[in-house]
């Protein structure tokens, strides 16, 4: 563990960020142009008094997830991300050429849709970033481990996973799900993680397998849903895919279909915004 250099590294990245990046107001007050301790800490999910003894050089190891939090709350690129791992004795995630850490520019992107629903996903349906927004929206899926990373295998083996949407959707999503799956099946023929969740999907689900052989083949772009939310009734969501030009992670933004839809999301962040305070 390089202590000075990775204290240096991280007072450095985080005097780099203005607020606006990652969402935070730049009030007239401010006396320092990135961000503060306590907002990196914030942003990380760790203690403030952590976050000073690591730039001070003086903490104990930080630990993988420790590291992979502040890369995401300091919006640091794949190459700095790797190079925060080797300065506090790490060895980074082997590349597999697919990256399960956001990219930096769609974290800021993410962050500046502010009160609109939205999340990161890589090309298998997992999550790799959400706002707050779509949290109270659709839950937290950040934290999602194995095989359950997978939109796919929750929705093929996880009936609850089903229902937030409405019966008459369900067949329709099932068929979306697995037309995208193929696509990065043929981009992907040779990756062992593709492949054995293809196997995997087949021994666990009928409907799958079924569905699987109809050899249907769509990427999902833009689509309408309705989302059953058990607090604000049914939520009718115009669903936009911003696709990354190696189509391996994607910013989904949801926006409300009609009025009603709305006022009942506004509602919902009035909810989260009450129970935050009561926190």
């Amino acid at each position: 563990m390089q202590r000075e250099q990775l204290a240096d590294f991280l007072r450095r990245r985080r005097e780099a960020i203005r607020p606006a990046e990652v969402g935070l107001a730049d009030g007239p007050r401010r006396r320092i142009s990135g961000l503060r301790r306590e907002e990196v800490a914030m942003l990380a999910g760790m203690s403030v008094d952590y976050v000073v003894r690591l730039e001070q050089a003086r903490s104990s190891q930080p630990s993988t997830q420790l590291l992979t939090a502040l890369a995401r709350a300091l919006r640091l690129t794949d190459d700095e991300r790797d190079h925060l791992f080797h300065l506090a004795g790490h060895q980074p995630a082997p590349s597999t050429g697919v990256s399960k850490q956001p990219r930096a520019g769609l974290l800021r992107m993410l962050d500046l849709l502010g009160d609109t629903p939205a999340l990161v996903l890589s090309d298998l349906g997992e999550v790799l970033a959400q706002n707050h927004a779509s949290v109270l929206l659709m839950g937290e899926h950040t934290d999602q481990t194995g095989n359950r990373r997978y939109l796919c295998f929750r929705w093929f083996t996880d009936p609850d996973t089903r229902a937030t949407h409405p019966p008459a959707d369900r067949n329709h999503r099932s068929r979306e799900l697995v037309a995208d799956l193929r696509v990065v099946a043929g981009r992907r023929s040779s990756d062992p993680e593709v492949t054995g969740l293809i196997k995997l999907l087949q021994a666990r689900s009928p409907e799958f397998a079924r569905l699987w052989v109809e050899h249907e083949v769509a990427v999902r772009r833009a689509d309408r849903k309705t989302i059953m939310h058990a607090r604000v009734g049914d939520l009718v969501m115009d669903c936009e895919t911003l696709e990354q030009p190696d189509h391996a992670q994607k910013l989904l933004v949801l926006t409300p279909a009609d009025e009603e839809t709305r006022d009942r999301l506004d509602l919902l962040r009035v909810l989260g915004l009450q129970e935050f305070a009561r926190s």
